[in-house]
């Protein structure tokens, strides 16, 4: 089948230099969710029509599988898709959506495919208590007649619940009959789409309705406030997933998914943290307040927070702990690991068993360029260190507050750079006290 979506629309209300569709929600443009719904019902070909900002709008969501018509000037939805119609296979159905209703699901789509399966042409409609300024869906006998435009509707014709979404199917042969013949004499002086219903019913067709099971599904975004709006409403329904899927979150209202999060069992994320990227969370983790994790992996019985910052490249083994104002880039840290407080891991990879103190930060920049540090299991790092890469903390290595590392540190060694690095022989770990009865 074809896919056709109108994302030409100028959107004065978002009083933005950005076009529209470029708008996000949950991270990325409103455009690309409606380009993953089409891509999920396996549309052979996928044709956007472009207008304002349209150079900007296809180098930001180029792919191979679209192809791109310019409508200029804009003249209405019809005009719209009959700028399409060069790029589409007439044998095929074509279903037409819009760039700026982010949020409508295959499911529903996949409905109004099945009713309209034979060539009948299918709108997605709905029924809503107020439908000021939507085109009403005019019925006789029950059946669809027409599509009348709030500006070019009387009373009566107002009156009318149920409306029309603009999201339609209907044969693409039958398009290309219709199209070219559209009048806009109507109050927009536009070529309506919305005609076609009309048409197709002279000619004898049957022309279906299909209802969403939401009505937040058709919903457009026309101002900052209603994009506001879907993306609450979006946040939500991923938070339900979620939890379906057995995460306990401390408020299904305070959580940001920007991208992928994939949680094991008995996971638990507290409020106001923020998830982009892929980011996968092993079983029995916990993520505390505020924490932004971007593109990493947190193992299983994790502790991150609050006011972590887990950034790309991050991977965390079982039970390791990054505590509040620690951040974490292109780095693994390897089992039963601790940062808990106030430090910086980046470029880094740290071993099992390692204790990373208040204030440590991994010199990983000279400026021009990036060099790693390697710190091996059961090494010590004493707080306010700064371990200048490339340097390695060798296995059981302990370093003493304060220390500026510049050469390695030997393992099992207690090494101390204060007015000058030494390194001690033979010192000997403290051993924790045991807990008084």
């Amino acid at each position: 089948m074809n896919v056709v979506i109108l994302a030409a629309g100028k959107g004065k209300r978002m009083r933005s230099d950005l076009p529209k569709v470029l708008h996000p929600i949950a991270g990325k443009p409103m455009l690309a969710h409606v380009l993953a719904t089409a891509r999920k019902l396996a549309a052979t070909r996928i044709c956007v029509v472009y207008g304002h900002g349209g150079e900007q709008v296809r180098e930001a969501l180029a792919a191979d599988d679209l192809t791109w018509a310019k409508q200029e000037p804009q003249l209405g939805t019809g005009h719209a898709v009959l700028q399409a119609l060069p790029h589409l296979d007439p044998d095929a159905p074509t279903l037409v959506l819009y760039g700026d209703v982010p949020l409508i699901r295959a499911e529903t789509l996949e409905r109004l495919l099945k009713v309209s399966r034979g060539g009948t042409p299918a709108l997605l409609t709905v029924r809503l208590p107020n439908p000021h300024g939507y085109g009403r869906i005019v019925r006789v006998g029950g059946k669809v007649t027409r599509i009348v435009e709030e500006k070019d509707a009387d009373d009566a014709e107002r009156a009318i619940d149920e409306v029309n979404t603009g999201i339609l199917v209907a044969p693409t042969a039958a398009l290309a009959r219709w199209l070219p013949g559209l009048g806009n004499s109507n109050a927009q002086g536009e070529y309506y789409l919305t005609d076609i219903v009309s048409l197709a019913v002279g000619e004898g067709m049957a022309v279906e309705a299909v209802q969403p099971d939401h009505v937040w599904e058709v919903e457009g975004v026309n101002s900052k406030v209603q994009l506001a709006a879907l993306e609450r409403i979006h946040q939500r329904t991923i938070a339900e997933t979620l939890m379906e899927q057995g995460v306990t979150l401390a408020d299904p209202d305070r959580i940001d998914v920007r991208g992928e999060l994939s949680c094991g069992r008995d996971v638990f994320i507290d409020v106001n943290c923020v998830f982009e990227g892929k980011v996968t969370i092993g079983d029995g983790a916990r993520i505390l307040p505020n924490c932004v994790i971007h593109d990493a992996t947190v193992g299983p019985k994790s502790i991150i927070g609050p006011f972590a910052r887990l950034r790309p490249g991050t991977t965390l083994g079982t039970d390791v702990h990054v505590g509040n104002f620690v951040e974490v880039k292109n780095s693994s840290i390897a089992d039963h690991s601790k940062a808990n407080h106030l430090s910086y891991v980046g470029d880094a990879t740290v071993g099992s068993r390692v204790n990373i103190g208040a204030g440590t930060i991994t010199c990983n920049y000279d400026g021009a360029n990036k060099f790693r540090t390697v710190i091996e299991d059961d090494a010590f790092i004493g707080s306010d260190t700064q371990l200048v890469a490339p340097v390695t903390v060798g296995k059981g290595a302990t370093l003493g507050a304060g220390t500026t590392l510049t050469q390695n540190a030997p393992a099992g060694e207690l090494t101390i750079s204060r007015s000058r690095q030494a390194t001690i022989q033979g010192w000997v770990r403290p051993l924790k006290a045991p807990k008084k009865p």
